[in-house]
C-alpha cells in the first residue's frame, strides 16, 4: 500500500480514536446517581491565589455509594473548597464539619435520569459527527494523492468506511452502557 495512503488511514484512525476518548471523558461528568470522586473532577479551588484542581489540595473519596468525602490537606482550605464546589454548579450541597466536607449525592429523579440520558445521547452524536468528519477529511486527502490507481483509491475509501463503521459502533456501545447506568435505579 502507498505510504501516503497509510499515513492518511493512520491519521483518520487516530482522530476517530480521539473522538471515543473525548466521549468517555464527557460521560464521566454525567453522573449516574452513584457517588464517585470523578464527580468533583471539574472543581477548581483558589489555592493561595491560583486556581488549582480539587484533587491537588484534598483527598477525595467515597465512603459509600451515596456520599463523597473531601479531606483537605490544610484545614484552612475548607472554606475555599466549599466555595469551589458551590461555584462548579454541580447541584451538590456540601456540608462542612470543621475537618472534612461531606457531600450527600441525592438519588436521581426519573425526570433527571431522562435529562442525563438525553445529554449522553447528544454527546454520543457529537462523537459520531467527529468520526464522520475524520472520514470526510481522509477521503478528501486520498483523492489528492498523486500517482495512484483508481483501484487503490477505491480500496482506501472502503478501508476508511469500514473504520468509520467500527468507530460509530463503538460510540453506540459506549452510549448503551452509559444509558443503562443512568436509567438503572
Amino acid at each position: 500500500m502507498n505510504e501516503d495512503i497509510q499515513f492518511i488511514l493512520d491519521t483518520a484512525k487516530e482522530a476517530m480514536g480521539n473522538a471515543i476518548k473525548h466521549l468517555e471523558k464527557q460521560f464521566v461528568n454525567i453522573r449516574a446517581g452513584k457517588a464517585s470522586p470523578a464527580m468533583l473532577g471539574s472543581v477548581m479551588v483558589d489555592y493561595y491565589g491560583s486556581q488549582t484542581p480539587l484533587n491537588q489540595v484534598a483527598n477525595v473519596n467515597t465512603p459509600d455509594g451515596r456520599t463523597i468525602s473531601v479531606q483537605p490537606w490544610e484545614k484552612n482550605m475548607l472554606q475555599e473548597i466549599e466555595r469551589g464546589i458551590a461555584y462548579a454548579n454541580l447541584g451538590f450541597n456540601p456540608m462542612n464539619n470543621g475537618e472534612t466536607i461531606i457531600i450527600n449525592v441525592p438519588p436521581l429523579t426519573e425526570e433527571r435520569r431522562r435529562e442525563l440520558a438525553k445529554q449522553a445521547k447528544s454527546e454520543a452524536e457529537d462523537a459520531k459527527v467527529s468520526i464522520r468528519t475524520a472520514r470526510k477529511d481522509a477521503n478528501n486527502d486520498i483523492k489528492k494523492v498523486d500517482d495512484i490507481s483508481e483501484d487503490l483509491i477505491k480500496n482506501a475509501e472502503i478501508d476508511v468506511q469500514e473504520m468509520t463503521d467500527m468507530y460509530v459502533k463503538k460510540v453506540d456501545d459506549v452510549f448503551d452502557i452509559k444509558e443503562k447506568e443512568i436509567m438503572t435505579v
